[in-house]
């Protein structure tokens, strides 16, 4: 009976064998620390990628080493103007020393709950010693959120690698709201300036408006003036030059040109339906009497 068993002693050596090599050695990732504890309690920190050995009695805890990316719920805020904001930020960590992470918070969602809490407190004291306008503002020379997220960054990391051996690589918002309740009296605001700046522009544009028609206005009349100018310029030009052929034409011929000055009224004064009662004698009706010979 003993020696059918004896036949599994080698098996049974070469098992324990291979369990002791496999409690003894581990393999360390490039992305992972390693924190080797012995019943319990926390021992040393293995960083270095590779293959290492313990005791078979001790353990060899993982901890991811990579970055991490706790989001909080939104929350809301008050700011130094009294101004109520609901704030949705998020918080870039990871585990720098897992042997007080290990003794002080024990895994991330441990973690998760103590950054949630100094970022909250954090953010609180930031933001009451900031104005709205330096936090959300278009005016890019008066908005200093960036410098205190920095702020804000470098103290929540020094608070957490001391506490609970936690790197906070950055604090950042998402997102910036009002509460519910004040939408409306912000949109109304918005609106009035909104329409101030509107009334502005449209003044200004009717101020505007009246000095071009004014300057066309006073181009006009120049232009008419001139025109006005110049035409009668040419028509006394023309008054001269008509006088001229006239006096020619009745120096060459005055019987012939006071015929045909004649006829000119004629065709000025009668028509269809002009009646005219004239003595006989009349010099206006010595052409028709006489024709030719009426002319003298």
């Amino acid at each position: 009976m003993v020696e059918n068993y004896r036949k599994y002693f080698p098996l049974a050596g070469g098992i324990a064998l291979l369990l002791v090599v496999w409690l003894t050695f581990f393999t360390v990732r490039e992305t992972e620390f390693v924190l080797v504890t012995q019943f319990g309690q926390p021992l040393y920190t293995v960083a270095d990628a590779g293959l290492h050995v313990k005791w078979p009695f001790q353990t060899a805890n993982y901890f991811d080493r990579r970055l991490r990316v706790y989001n909080p719920r939104p929350s809301e805020f008050l700011t130094r103007d009294k101004k109520n904001l609901v704030v949705e930020s998020y918080v870039a960590w990871k585990i720098q020393d897992p042997k007080r992470f290990v003794e002080t918070v024990g895994d991330p969602i441990g973690a998760e709950m103590r950054l949630h809490d100094i970022v909250w407190s954090g953010l609180s004291a930031a933001l009451g010693t900031h104005d709205l306008e330096t936090i959300v503002s278009t005016n890019l020379q008066t908005v200093k959120a960036d410098e205190m997220l920095d702020q804000l960054s470098a103290l929540t990391d020094r608070a957490a690698l001391q506490q609970y051996g936690i790197e906070v690589v950055d604090v950042r918002v998402k997102r910036l709201n009002l509460p519910e309740q004040n939408k409306q009296s912000v949109y109304a605001r918005m609106r009035a300036e909104r329409e101030r700046i509107a009334r502005q522009y449209r003044a200004e544009g009717e101020e505007q408006a009246l000095s071009i028609r004014a300057d066309a206005d006073r181009q006009k009349e120049e232009i008419l003036s001139v025109a006005y100018k110049e035409a009668e310029k040419v028509k006394g030009e023309g008054d001269a030059e008509s006088t001229r052929t006239y006096s020619q034409a009745y120096s060459r011929n005055p019987r012939f040109y006071k015929l045909l000055r004649t006829l000119e009224s004629y065709k000025k004064i009668f028509d269809d339906k002009t009646t005219a009662i004239l003595s006989s004698d009349s010099e206006l009706l010595k052409v028709l009497m006489h024709g030719e010979g009426g002319v003298k």
